[in-house]
């Protein structure tokens, strides 16, 4: 079972968090096909916004993470709820590129670093709080890193990794962010770029030893307590009704297009790949309805 522990440590001056991720990762390239490359581009992403979703307070919050970076696999969008639970995709899920000199999969090139990683929070006010960085590498950890000190001005560590198994499945996913709160000393915010330095591969860490083993590794040296978990999935909320909430909101012209033609439409969700069918007869109702709130609009005004 995926999920979120929490912990802090040097007497309250660090939190962590680690997310395990496998099957979170393992149904997002299920539902889209991905290559190797773009698993582990839409897996890292996938982590890093249920971590930081699941950091927000408000029932009803959610966080979206956009990552455009220039590259050939396009935009990477993650969305999360504050349980943590993700949807995403990509632009490009097949783009593949040779590996990197050390054997690795090069999610950084493939991303592209001449763009932003943006972060939109909306818990429920007019407007969703909206900050964003330039990217640093495509890695998209080291961009996390990036966005929470220069845009949050929240000192942070981010690690986020994938490991796609020979028959393309994945074999381990996940990640943590380590944040020191203020009033940290110099000793404190030493002793843990050692640690994470030192430490060994993220994703064999996750494979071979367990979630366990990473706080034991970054938090080397720090007595630390887990103070919650937190189940994450992959979960998308589409449904007929908000497809039909969408398909309300484009011109009345162009729907009208849409029925003259007088074939079904289909619509297919971008984060599920669930297709939703449309009959002119169901279009015209549509039609109808948002004519019907233009007249009611035209004469209060």
């Amino acid at each position: 079972m995926d999920k979120i522990i929490r912990a802090t440590a040097g007497d309250g001056f660090i939190k962590m968090a680690v997310i395990t991720a496998r099957d979170m990762v393992q149904r997002a390239r299920d539902i889209h096909g991905t290559s190797p490359t773009a698993s582990a581009a839409l897996g890292r992403s996938l982590c890093a916004a249920s971590l930081m979703g699941e950091m927000m307070k408000e029932d009803e919050a959610t966080l979206t993470l956009r990552i455009n970076g220039g590259g050939p696999i396009g935009s990477i969008v993650a969305v999360s709820d504050s349980g943590g639970n993700v949807r995403g995709y990509v632009g490009d899920p097949c783009v593949e590129l040779p590996l990197r000199s050390d054997g690795k999969l090069n999610v950084g090139a493939a991303v592209g670093r001449d763009g932003m990683l943006t972060v939109s929070r909306d818990i429920g006010l007019k407007e969703p709080y909206i900050g964003s960085t330039e990217l640093v590498s495509g890695e998209i950890a080291e961009d996390v890193t990036a966005y929470l000190l220069e845009s949050e001005q929240v000192p942070s560590a981010c690690a986020l990794g994938v490991l796609v198994d020979t028959d393309l499945s994945i074999k381990a996913a996940g990640g943590f962010i380590v944040q020191l709160m203020p009033g940290a000393d110099e000793g404190i915010i030493d002793k843990l770029e050692e640690n994470i330095f030192t430490m060994d591969q993220l994703t064999t860490v996750l494979s071979e030893d367990g979630e366990e083993e990473l706080f034991k590794q970054v938090l080397k040296g720090f007595e630390y307590h887990i103070v919650g978990q937190t189940p994450v999935e992959y979960r998308c909320y589409c449904s007929r009704q908000r497809v039909e909430e969408a398909l309300s909101c484009i011109e009345l012209s162009e729907l009208e297009d849409m029925i003259a033609q007088g074939q079904e439409i289909n619509v297919s969700c971008q984060f599920c790949d669930k297709v939703y069918s449309f009959s002119p007869e169901e279009l015209h109702e549509i039609a109808e309805r948002k004519s019907g709130e233009a007249g009611e609009l035209s004469r209060e005004a």
